[in-house]
């Protein structure tokens, strides 16, 4: 008698987060990691926005204000029910939710921009993390990828609150590194130079699409959102031994904060 043998049921696709999922670098890190096997949550206040993401890369869509402890626990709720329901772990957390406002100098800060971008950026960051932790430890191969800036490690002129925000954000990723020592959650900061999106820098100027565009002018190749993204799906699917702890992702063209090549790149 010829036995036959039943197909083996897939096994579930772990649950990776994306946080500030509508637009930008974290719907390309979306559909990267959808593509890479994931059952991609995203999260953002844009749910419009979210829903067509989600039924492109077949993953699941939720609310979410970072600068809300209500809206945050909800959400924490809701990636919950996706593990039960799913029978998969949580493994990955990809704080992006964040964003600049104005470029001015100290002496004339508008301290609400600078209070928001605290909120956004730090504490956002903050809020997720510790309401996702429980479950990405429980995973047993837990990554933690916070989204930085260069901006984050050098200063520069009318970029007071902006990289004080971010140095903050660098602070909490390499604080979580060391309280969680001992513990199966890795810890990666990635922190971009000049990337080039529909709206982080619109945003910035308050919608002024030519102060935007002049953010890049002369820039042959600023980076892409899709160049982040697969900074991110490279971290997130080395061997669980391996952390990488920072990854600082330029252009050719920008040398430093501070240095950047407007022009053509000859040999």
């Amino acid at each position: 008698m010829t036995r036959t043998s039943s197909p083996r049921p897939a096994s579930p696709r772990p649950v990776a987060v994306v946080t500030g999922a509508s637009s930008g670098i974290g719907a390309a890190t979306a559909r990267r990691l959808g593509a890479d096997g994931f059952h991609v949550v995203v999260g953002a206040r844009r749910l419009d926005r979210l829903s067509a993401l989600a039924a492109e890369i077949d993953g699941t869509a939720l609310p979410l204000d970072v600068t809300a402890a209500d809206s945050v626990a909800e959400f924490a709720d809701g990636v919950g029910g996706v593990a039960l329901r799913s029978g998969a772990p949580v493994r990955v957390l990809v704080n992006n939710a964040g964003g600049a406002r104005g470029l001015e100098p100290v002496a004339e800060a508008d301290l609400d921009a600078w209070q928001w971008m605290y909120e956004v950026n730090v504490l956002g960051v903050v809020r997720v993390t510790k309401a996702l932790l429980p479950a990405l430890a429980a995973s047993g191969d837990g990554h933690i990828v916070v989204m930085s800036s260069t901006a984050g490690h050098i200063v520069y002129e009318g970029g007071g609150g902006y990289t004080a925000a971010k140095h903050g954000t660098s602070a909490v990723a390499e604080t979580l590194r060391l309280e969680l020592a001992g513990r199966p959650v890795r810890v990666t900061e990635i922190a971009p130079g000049m990337v080039k999106t529909e709206e982080f820098s619109l945003r910035r100027f308050d919608g002024d699409a030519e102060l935007a565009e002049g953010v890049y002018e002369g820039v042959e190749e600023p980076l892409l959102a899709e160049d982040i993204a697969d900074a991110v799906s490279w971290c997130v699917t080395r061997p669980r031994h391996v952390n990488v702890d920072l990854l600082v992702v330029r252009p050719l063209a920008q040398a430093a904060q501070y240095k950047v090549h407007r022009g053509p790149i000859g040999s």
